[in-house]
């Protein structure tokens, strides 16, 4: 067993602070002072970090753009016995940023592969969300395109479990009216937004709810985790029922007419009437 002060050759993933510098374990701090090189999602993000400790490594970029090119040369490096520390521009490499594959080539190739744990969005917000912990699933982002959103939120529409995804800014109002019209109005959900950071924060309440927030906010700012409650007994038991499909339910059983019967549809489900309408012609 080596001793704690040598660094054994081998590729560490290190974890990194999501926002607050002081998130980061001792150990960490050990290895990036110890290893030949640190590889980073941003070499400019990751100094300043490296600044702040006062930790004088190399480093060299290794990104998505790159990623295939850097992980053979880095590759080459620890065949030869060098100690390469991996690090994302926050929080768990892999998780959502790059790291999988030069982990998968290093595995293959029978390099020690050494995980250092510490800060991940994910877990902070879940911990402290308010939703059911005891089973969860982590999904990384969501699709850009509000078709291949709603498809997979479709997906998790019966889920028994909290289910965590990361979340653009830009993109969450969008996302919010997505789920209130994929998953209904009443589906607990959180927002924690800027997480350890000066201004973290986080909206809590129905689907219906937190979209309203988000509507009288305009576009939230920072690093967002959008977490989503299990669905009832009821929810799960029960298939989808899509908006056409309501309002025609309740056209035959309450006599109402399509023009209550989409109002009627759209308070249900936390959406405007509009918006019930676009969902309505979506389905022809």
């Amino acid at each position: 067993m080596p001793s704690q002060n040598l660094l054994a050759p081998g590729l560490y993933l290190v974890a990194t602070p999501i926002g607050n510098l002081e998130d980061i374990t001792l150990r960490a701090i050990r290895i990036l002072k110890q290893a030949d090189l640190i590889a980073c999602e941003d070499t400019r993000q990751t100094q300043k970090l490296l600044n702040h400790y006062g930790i004088e490594t190399s480093t060299i970029s290794y990104h998505e753009h790159n990623e295939a090119s850097r992980a053979a040369e880095l590759i080459e490096k620890l065949d030869q016995g060098s100690c390469i520390a991996v690090v994302s521009d926050a929080g768990t490499p892999g998780v959502s940023d790059p790291g999988f594959r030069l982990a998968l080539l290093a595995n293959q190739r029978g390099i020690p592969v050494i995980p250092v744990p510490g800060a991940a969005a994910f877990v902070a917000a879940l911990i402290a969300s308010g939703l059911p912990m005891e089973s969860f699933a982590f999904r990384g982002f969501l699709p850009a395109k509000s078709g291949a959103r709603r498809k997979e939120l479709e997906g998790i529409r019966q889920s028994s479990r909290t289910e965590i995804f990361y979340e653009a800014p830009h993109r969450i109002g969008g996302t919010m009216e997505d789920m209130v019209a994929t998953l209904g109005g009443e589906r607990k959900v959180v927002i924690a937004r800027e997480l350890t950071k000066v201004h973290e924060e986080f909206l809590r309440g129905t689907a219906a709810e937190v979209l309203q927030i988000v509507r009288d906010r305009g576009e939230l700012k920072g690093e967002i985790t959008l977490l989503i409650g299990p669905g009832s007994q009821d929810e799960v038991a029960r298939p989808a029922t899509s908006v056409r499909e309501r309002v025609t339910q309740l056209m035959r059983d309450e006599k109402l007419d399509k023009k209550s019967a989409l109002k009627h549809v759209a308070k249900e489900r936390g959406i405007s009437k509009s918006e019930a309408y676009r969902e309505l012609q979506r389905s022809k």
